[in-house]
């Protein structure tokens, strides 16, 4: 049996329990099936004489006979009951879930091995959904550690219960090919670190004799789940830059040389020059440039992607900038249009909203060149959007974007694809970003431009609300502009959260016309009703905007100096820090005011505390990983989902840094795997990974 061996073609599996496999954990080969790897063991030596079982104890196995089954309760409170008998005493087993089909699986008569967490339930003691299975007539004592697997009532209802999985995987070890057996890993990797096979690593993972040999082969597998990972982002970041043709950008051009010299209203900073160096670099090498643009709030990315479209535009192609809010990309429109006034380059904007007659007029404008720069939301990537000569693409927050409307844009460009930069403000700590976009060049703007004063971030409980309000008043005086941001648009009667609608009616009552002004902007608002309530707030003809997590990302306006979030306990922390990056936009001193309720959970106070004491994206992106694990940043890349069965960057960070280290050696090494001490990887990636990729050019 081949490790790729589809599960429905395998004995004991079948096309309903394959169906089901896939649709519970995304099971489809044999390899998948042993990469399910139990989540405990029960040590089957253990059993526990009935009468010896005290409640303080937590979990026990225990073996004997059924002798009483029933059907309690009525509604939600019904449950299944059992009794099992040895010959010291009897303990009642309930269930309740799956109660119609535990009445047709568990037998009166029935020897079984039982194992789970008592209960103490009023001084008795009785074992819920315990784990079962039954005992052949004249079986002996157990003599080693039984795999437990996650599975689902779908599963188990199909036949295939623990003891079938069991029997699957043994039958599935028992037949591997020879090929199968071979350990894949370049040899330097297995003398380094004196590892045992990856065959006998999957033996002991699944039927160990002790526990820690079960830790040590997992740890095994986890290593080569993460090398063999980080050597096929490396590897494709390699091919493409020796393979993937792009246009070459040989000339900064007149448009660049004109901005720089008389329309760019401030210094760039080390950071931003930096990055633009390294993507001349990439745009001048004849190869497609795919590059992530990693930069803190307010770092500068906008001016550094105007600056490649006017590159881009200096060579003869257009450029487009796709945002992933109708909102951002208004903001992109406009700040691109007042820095480059008057110097002859054209910037349109296209959204789901651009009336039909001017719709029209742009689509005439790109297909004859006229327009340089096309800004937008998705409605880029529809049919009707022809470029001239499309060389550029600028994604900004490519995580709101699936694949599919990626793919679109780039077929916009002949003969080769558009060169691609990828902007991000969300900070994504170094290990991350390796694991999800190894396959990009990195640049990172970590320098915010000169003139920008740290944001004074400050925790206020609803005790301190009046003084709050009163600071907000000063503010105002000032000439300021305030954000008021809400978690929630609309009562939800199961929710203690203040919601936007009774925050903007209080708020109406402090700051009331005709002194004061308050625009509200929602998710659930029409475009063109938000589109007016921003402009009142950009005209600065309201004081205040209240607003959910709409305004998280890209909007930009100087004269707004403070944040207060309300309910701020409720929000992550990498959206705490986004919201904040909305104040600080000019010179003047702003401040982020968190307002929560008296009690905290301890995350939250972990949360709070972060804000208040940093401003550094990168330090508060590596505590939200503490705190949530990589998950909730990996969704940042659906390009290409991080495929990993068994490791987690949040717990098996070491052996990560371990594997990317020798992955990156590995292949600086030896960029084509033509060594002979790598030929079995290099065909293992290829039958895996790679088969329809052309390896002569890698490298």
């Amino acid at each position: 049996m081949r490790l790729d061996q589809p599960v429905e073609y395998i004995k004991g599996v079948g096309p309903v329990r394959a169906a089901l496999l896939k649709e519970a954990f995304e099971i489809e080969t044999a390899l998948d099936l042993l990469l399910q790897l139990p989540y405990r063991f029960i040590d089957k030596t253990q059993v526990t004489p009935i009468h010896l079982i005290k409640p303080d104890m937590q979990w026990v196995c225990v073996r004997g006979n059924i002798i009483y089954t029933d059907i309690v309760g009525q509604g939600r409170k019904r449950r299944f009951v059992a009794q099992i008998r040895d010959n010291t005493g009897v303990l009642e087993l309930v269930w309740f879930q799956g109660v119609q089909w535990l009445e047709k699986y568990i037998r009166v008569g029935q020897e079984y091995l039982v194992y789970g967490k008592l209960n103490n339930f009023n001084g008795t003691v009785n074992l819920p959904h315990p784990e079962m299975e039954s005992v052949e007539p004249g079986q002996g004592n157990y003599e080693r550690l039984m795999p437990i697997y996650s599975t689902t009532e779908k599963l188990t209802k199909a036949g295939f219960d623990v003891n079938t999985r069991r029997k699957v995987i043994v039958d599935i070890l028992r037949n591997l090919d020879d090929q199968a057996r071979v350990d894949f890993l370049p040899e330097q990797i297995l003398k380094k670190y004196n590892f045992i096979s990856y065959y006998q690593c999957l033996v002991k993972a699944h039927f160990p004799r002790h526990i820690d040999e079960s830790e040590e082969a997992k740890r095994r597998l986890i290593y080569s789940e993460f090398f063999v990972h980080q050597c096929r982002l490396i590897l494709q970041k390699l091919y493409r830059k020796a393979n993937v043709k792009g246009y070459a950008f040989q000339e900064v051009g007149m448009y660049f040389e004109q901005f720089y010299k008389d329309y760019l209203p401030f210094a760039l900073t080390n950071a931003q020059k930096r990055v633009i160096k390294e993507i001349r670099r990439d745009m001048g090498s004849g190869f497609q440039t795919n590059r992530l643009i990693q930069g803190d709030v307010g770092s500068g990315k906008t001016v550094v992607a105007l600056i490649c479209a006017l590159i881009a535009s200096g060579n003869g192609f257009q450029s487009c900038i796709m945002a992933p809010l109708e909102i951002l990309a208004q903001q992109h429109y406009r700040s691109i249009v007042k820095l480059t006034e008057g110097m002859g380059f054209r910037t349109a904007l296209l959204t789901g909203s651009t009336k039909k007659k001017e719709r029209t007029e742009l689509m005439k404008g790109l297909a004859s060149g006229e327009i340089h720069l096309l800004v937008g939301t998705h409605a880029i990537t529809e049919d009707p959007v022809v470029f001239k000569q499309l060389g550029l693409a600028i994604i900004d927050e490519q995580h709101r974007f699936g694949v599919e409307q990626r793919a679109k844009l780039w077929k916009k460009s002949a003969p080769y694809p558009p060169h691609v930069l990828v902007m991000t403000a969300t900070p994504i700590p170094r290990t991350l970003a390796l694991s999800i976009y190894g396959d990009l060049d990195i640049s990172i703007i970590d320098e915010l431009p000169p003139g920008r004063k740290p944001i004074v971030t400050k925790h206020v409980t609803e005790f301190h609300r009046p003084e709050m309000l009163q600071f907000v008043r000063t503010e105002i005086a000032k000439g300021r502009q305030i954000f008021f941001v809400f978690p929630l648009i609309e009562e939800n009667e199961k929710s203690d959260l203040e919601n936007l609608e009774i925050g903007y009616d209080r708020l109406r009552a402090e700051f009331s016309p005709p002194e004061f002004f308050i625009a509200i902007v929602h998710g659930k608002m029409k475009a063109d009703e938000k589109a007016s309530e921003m402009k009142r707030f950009i005209d600065k003809k309201a004081h205040i905007l209240v607003s959910t997590t709409v305004i998280e990302v890209g909007v930009d306006i100087p004269n707004a100096t403070v944040m207060v979030i309300e309910n701020a306990d409720r929000f992550g922390l990498s959206q705490l820090h986004q919201l904040r990056g909305r104040v600080g936009r000019g010179a003047d001193q702003s401040y982020c005011i968190l307002m929560t309720g008296f009690r905290l959970t301890k995350d939250a106070r972990t949360r709070i505390n972060t804000m208040v004491s940093t401003n550094d994206g990168f330090k508060i992106a590596e505590v939200d990983m503490d705190l949530r694990g990589p998950g909730s940043l990996e969704g940042t890349r659906q390009s290409g989902k991080v495929d990993l069965k068994i490791a987690q960057l949040s717990t098996h960070l070491d052996i990560f840094n371990k594997a990317n280290q020798d992955a990156t050696a590995i292949l600086e090494e030896d960029p084509k795997l033509e060594h002979p001490e790598n030929s079995t990887f290099r065909r293992y990636l290829q039958e895996i990974y790679f088969k329809t990729q052309d390896w002569s050019n890698i490298g």
